[in-house]
């Protein structure tokens, strides 16, 4: 299993495993990255323009997805962050309640660290979702990020606190109620 610069595991043995696509990949299959951040490498930036910023990790030369030249990790640029607010372990959704200061639910977990980064310390950035709760057991245990989990019952009552006072906060109550002057 991969482990961290600090020797605990992050819970996988191929982060790649956990990869759809690329943030910077458009929907066409064109690299972003190259076009946008092209000035901090631009070498990779060159190369992809004069194939119309096709990106060989994404689409084959012909724009066909099952002919890609390249694995996402071979792309020195590649970045994946999940964007479901929701662990990916055991499915607990994020509760966030506005100005207050309360630890969130859910923390990003890196699947990808710089040890495995290149020569010129550039890595893939691989970073998912877990409640704090599998987000501890994954560090400091054998758990994985594919187990089959349910939420921690503490995690289950937290989130169910949450929601009780989103649901108080929704409530209406007049302003002569809530500043009675008796």
């Amino acid at each position: 299993m991969e482990k961290t610069p600090g020797g605990t595991s992050v819970g996988v043995s191929d982060p790649y495993d956990h990869v759809d696509r690329c943030d910077f990949v458009t929907d066409e299959g064109k690299c972003r990255w190259a076009r946008e951040h092209g000035h901090h490498d631009p070498e990779f930036a060159d190369a992809r323009s004069a194939e119309g910023f096709r990106c060989p990790a994404a689409v084959g030369p012909d724009g066909d997805p099952d002919e890609a030249e390249w694995e996402w990790a071979d792309c020195p640029h590649f970045r994946c962050r999940n964007r479901d607010r929701a662990c990916i372990r055991c499915g607990l959704e994020e509760r966030r309640v506005a100005h207050d200061d309360s630890r969130p639910l859910l923390e990003e977990h890196h699947l990808s660290y710089s040890e495995s980064a290149d020569e010129d310390g550039l890595s893939n950035e691989i970073t998912v979702f877990l409640c704090r709760w599998c987000h501890a057991k994954v560090h400091n245990s054998w758990a994985r990020i594919d187990d089959d989990a349910a939420p921690d019952p503490e995690a289950i009552a937290e989130q169910e606190g949450r929601k009780s006072q989103e649901r108080s906060e929704l409530g209406f109550e007049s302003a002569a109620d809530r500043y009675d002057d008796e």
